[in-house]
């Protein structure tokens, strides 16, 4: 994020971010149009352009905008007290589920930045992509009691695997059209978390 947008007002920064995850949700990258961003956020093309120095900064500081939103609203004290590691991971996925369902246009973004391929922006968002999934791990599993695990399992190994499920129930309904329903989620999830509790928990922790 440039130092000339943090020296907006807050009320101003949002504006500018949530039109242009608007059009970057809608559109893939080469045919998103920053003169629609600019119009939808009432600024000027030149005034967007003289906070960011281009589209690509202007997409990595949605992307950036997006995952601040989502971890805000799923980070609270209730999940830094869980030490069971499938308790954590239906609590954050149920809240992050909960934020996604409310904002669509977050969603398709996600979806766009997550599948992203040949594009200018395709490699900065995998590395991001890469660097978030083990940044959470490291910041939020740090209370898991990983005693339960057999030891030839590799509990962040089973993390990845859960998170690109997840990622791949959304891209799904977003291809069939149909809404995020936390009930259907809530439901595919357990029968998740009971399938890789068998093969990740020791015997005495099932």
């Amino acid at each position: 994020m440039s130092e000339r947008f943090k020296e907006l007002p807050e009320e101003k920064q949002i504006s500018i971010l949530k039109a242009a995850t608007e059009v970057f949700a809608k559109y893939e990258y080469k045919k998103a149009s920053t003169d629609l961003i600019a119009s939808k956020a009432g600024v000027s093309k030149g005034l967007l352009f003289y906070y960011f120095h281009n589209k690509k900064d202007l997409y990595l500081t949605v992307y950036e905008y997006v995952k601040q939103t989502i971890t805000e609203g799923v980070a609270d004290s209730r999940l830094l007290e869980i030490t069971d590691f499938f308790e954590l991971m239906t609590y954050a996925t149920m809240k992050k589920m909960k934020i996604l369902a409310e904002n669509p246009y977050i969603v398709e973004f996600s979806i766009r930045s997550f599948y992203s391929e040949k594009e200018e922006i395709s490699e900065d968002l995998k590395t991001k992509s890469t660097e978030n999934i083990e940044q959470n791990y490291n910041q939020y599993f740090r209370k898991i009691d990983f005693s339960k695990f057999k030891e030839d399992v590799n509990p962040s190994e089973i993390f990845k695997m859960m998170v690109w499920m997840v990622d791949g129930y959304i891209h799904e309904r977003q291809m069939l059209n149909q809404p995020l329903c936390l009930d259907a989620i809530g439901k595919a999830f357990a029968n998740w978390t009971k399938m890789f509790q068998q093969i990740a928990y020791k015997e005495e922790y099932l």
